[in-house]
């Protein structure tokens, strides 16, 4: 198939299974959702009844007041250790190569076929000003949740678009499928588009 390039006038012949593969919900789904549990911390960690510091002496008799009790460290106590203790762990799913790689071709491919793919020829701006990147984004369009992705950004690019919440700027190694799925608009350049070919491929 091929891609308009816009301001060319140039046509850029790209491989079928990249930029025009079926699209798999569930597939991208599944993928989306390991990418974002890969970057979760799982640090979160509670004190169990025997880590809790403090006394383990029997604090009252056996009998005869009330309730039996061993130490104040049970988890009936303010300050006593939690029942079910959450402790360290890893969210991390496992997800094949090729479902990764396939996944990212169906995003690319839904998002040529509802016109939010754009490929120019090259993306820059003269100098790292945020207004200079805005007024290009809204000259071409393109004011919601843009993505860009560059080959070779300079500087000036990085340096405009850091200071603007709702725009991201990637080279072809950095995207991934939840910066795709989130942005409403991605632009990439020709060498962008090939570079994921070579990779997708």
């Amino acid at each position: 198939m091929e891609l308009a390039v816009i301001g060319s006038g140039k046509k850029l012949s790209v491989s079928d299974s990249v930029f025009d593969r079926e699209f798999s919900r569930d597939l991208v789904h599944q993928v989306v959702v390991a990418f974002r549990n890969a970057g979760r911390s799982g640090t979160k960690a509670q004190l169990t009844r025997s880590e809790v510091s403090g006394t383990t002496k029997k604090f009252k008799k056996q009998k005869g007041g009330g309730a039996r009790h061993g130490d104040y460290r049970a988890p009936i106590f303010i300050g006593g250790g939690v029942t079910f203790a959450a402790g360290p762990r890893s969210f991390a799913q496992k997800v094949n190569r090729k479902m990764y790689r396939g996944a990212l071709c169906a995003i690319l491919s839904e998002l040529n076929r509802q016109g939010r793919l754009s490929v120019v020829e090259e993306f820059d701006v003269a100098e790292g000003k945020t207004k200079v990147l805005v007024s290009k984004l809204t000259e071409m369009g393109l004011s919601m949740r843009p993505l860009i992705v560059t080959e070779n950004g300079s500087d000036a690019l990085y340096l405009a678009a850091r200071n603007i919440p709702y725009v991201q700027v990637r080279d072809v190694q950095g995207i991934d499928p939840a910066a795709l799925v989130g942005a409403e608009h991605v632009v990439m350049t020709a060498d962008a588009v090939k570079k994921v070919e070579e990779w997708l491929a």
